[in-house]
């Protein structure tokens, strides 16, 4: 579900694809151990989502450097020339040497081996420093592909024809959003609004580092229109909205060429406050659940970004057990699990937070819930173990979270190290790294205050 390597470092996904009936994993990778450093392509496939093969790593250092993140797309027409006419597969990577440049390489099978285009770098550094991580898609309507890469505080936009001769369109962002971090890792695409194809926005997604609302790094994004040249942001260039306000969602990237139309994306579950520091052997860093996005209308008019987990998932659920009842200081029903899928479904009443306790035992637990008073979704991992893993993990994380009426739903994916938290029909999510003890395994409800009632259902994820 969550994708690890056998071995060694991660860090963010790349070229996320799907082609011939498989889904494509390439993410940053040390082949040669667990701390940052020898950036590679690490890959995975899988058929659902969330059982994943772990294939030979794909891309290695060349005489221009480090292969550094980017994306992979389905050249379908053969635009590239490097197939014969028939599709294959085109990965578009940063090559990070004495400086930052764009290359390609390309494969025709499916993906197991690579061949770097002799042509490369395809984009030169233009004499920016932080000038990565390039993001490609085809756009229809202009019939040319289009790559977003990011250049220091700001996005440069750029079209091509055929995969190899870019020119640049424009750029986006130097007025825009937060700056308080480099950007890195943009992505974007178009998505109905409240599932009605005649309205339909544009999405850019930009990650940062550091400047997350939780400390470090985090991921930020905009709405609007796209003609094919330029990006043209709704709302007021001050607005800041961030995809998750967790510590531990960086770097997600869709899916290319998903043939059922969702748009699927999933993030690296760390933050570079403390990625180095994750107490896990013999590897280091791990992908979230894939989630589906859409857009639906705020309360106040403005579209926002949904996030819901893949209903693949539904797939692993085994050991369905199931409580209702009314919640008292003392708690509700106790239940087990360190892999488990939780849908809880609270009455307030007079309560003044209501929520779960996971991956509680002797060191610790955490704690998942809604704070009344302050209209906000939070997890707290100040106690969830006591394992030490840096100055800046232990922290309440919280996000705004409107609640129509006396219920609030919170759904919870939790896997033994990290939680993922999705509230409001997916509007608000939180997602945090957290390091439970050994035996940490029960899970129960919980309510500050009286008349609260809970339906709390509870699966086992089989691997």
């Amino acid at each position: 579900m969550r994708f690890a390597p056998a071995r060694n470092w991660i860090n963010d996904p790349n070229g996320l694809v799907f082609f011939e009936g498989e889904y494509h994993l390439f993410c940053q990778h040390n082949p040669h151990g667990d701390p940052w450093g020898n950036m590679s392509w690490a890959h995975a496939v899988s058929t659902d989502l969330v059982r994943w093969e772990e294939l030979p790593v794909a891309l290695e250092p060349d005489e221009l450097g480090a292969a550094y993140s980017g994306s992979a797309v389905v050249d379908h027409h053969d635009t590239s020339g490097f197939f014969g006419g028939r599709p294959g597969l085109v990965a578009i990577y940063t090559s990070a040497g004495e400086s930052q440049q764009q290359s390609i390489a390309y494969s025709t099978d499916r993906g197991r081996t690579w061949t770097k285009h002799v042509g490369n770098p395809v984009i030169p550094n233009p004499g920016i420093a932080d000038f990565r991580d390039p993001k490609v898609f085809w756009h229809e309507r202009t019939g040319r592909w289009v790559l977003l890469v990011a250049a220091g505080d700001r996005i440069q936009i750029y079209g091509s024809a055929n995969l190899r001769d870019w020119e640049q369109l424009s750029e986006f962002g130097v007025e825009h959003g937060s700056h308080g971090g480099v950007w890195e890792c943009p992505d974007l695409f178009e998505l109905p609004v409240d599932g009605d194809p005649a309205r339909t926005r544009w999405v850019l997604v930009v990650s940062i580092n550091p400047g997350g609302p939780a400390g470090g790094s985090a991921t930020q994004y905009f709405t609007g229109d796209f003609d094919g040249t330029r990006f043209t942001a709704d709302g007021s260039p001050e607005e800041v909205r961030w995809v998750d306000r967790g510590a531990d969602f960086y770097a997600p990237q869709s899916f290319s060429d998903v043939p059922d139309g969702r748009r699927l994306w999933l993030g690296w579950t760390s933050n570079w406050a403390y990625a180095d520091k994750i107490p896990t052997d013999p590897w280091r860093g791990m992908m979230s659940t894939p989630r589906e996005l859409s857009l639906t209308t705020g309360a106040g008019g403005e579209v926002l970004l949904v996030q819901q987990p893949v209903e693949d998932i539904a797939g692993m659920r085994a050991n369905r057990r199931f409580w209702s009842g009314p919640l008292t200081e003392s708690g509700g029903a106790e239940f087990r699990g360190s892999a488990v899928d939780v849908v809880a479904r609270f009455q307030l009443g007079v309560a003044s937070a209501v929520g779960l306790d996971v991956f509680a035992g002797p060191g610790g637990r955490t704690r998942v819930g809604y704070d009344v008073a302050a209209g906000e979704l939070f997890v707290d991992r100040t106690g969830s173990g006591s394992a030490q893993v840096s100055a800046e993990f232990p922290a309440r994380h919280s996000t705004p979270l409107a609640v129509g009426g006396d219920a609030v739903e919170l759904r919870i994916i939790a896997d033994r190290s990290c939680v993922e938290v999705f509230a409001a029909g997916g509007r608000a999510v939180l997602t945090d790294l957290v390091s439970p003890d050994e035996g940490s395994d029960r899970i129960s409800a919980f309510a500050d205050g009286a008349g609260a009632q809970v339906e709390l259902e509870v699966f086992d994820l089989s691997p």
